[in-house]
């Protein structure tokens, strides 16, 4: 049986102009789970090596783009500080789309709009491997935390809540 091929999203397209190697991994969306967690248990991956990709507005006006675990809470003051910020707030949901190119479900951190200051959290400095979304509900990229350092043009902070 030959395999479906998944048309190249943004990300993926990035991704293959920077020459890094990633993996597709796809997952069944007609349940309507898209959170980070059940999407980590279809794919097969420990929770700790999904991530979730937040954009969030700052009191300047400039939006940030933040990459956490999918089971972590971003704390903004963190979050503010990392990016020289007084305050964050998250974006409203109908916004997403607007500003990345991608949707709520679908939103991956690399090959959005316009390239967005991002900062991903320092755990994943230590991970033998992400995955974050690959641009479309249904759609992760396996990779390299230094690949996706990288190809998001990103820098690493502590920016989630303490347990």
């Amino acid at each position: 049986m030959a395999k479906k091929r998944t048309k190249k999203t943004n990300a993926m397209r990035l991704l293959d102009t920077e020459h890094i190697d990633y993996r597709i991994e796809t997952y069944d969306i007609s349940d309507g789970l898209i959170d980070g967690i059940s999407v980590a248990k279809k794919c097969g991956e420990d929770p700790k090596n999904v991530y979730k990709t937040l954009v969030t507005q700052g009191h300047s006006g400039e939006l940030y783009v933040f990459v956490v675990p999918v089971a972590a809470e971003l704390d903004l003051k963190k979050a503010a500080v990392s990016v020289g910020e007084k305050k964050i707030e998250m974006i409203h949901v109908k916004d997403i789309e607007k500003y990345t190119g991608y949707v709520r479900g679908g939103c991956s951190p690399v090959g959005m709009k316009k390239a967005y200051p991002t900062i991903i959290d320092a755990s994943a400095e230590a991970m033998d491997h992400i995955a974050v979304s690959g641009g479309k509900k249904g759609t992760q990229i396996i990779l390299l935390p230094a690949d996706l350092l990288k190809a998001a043009h990103g820098s690493y902070h502590h920016i989630v809540k303490s347990e």
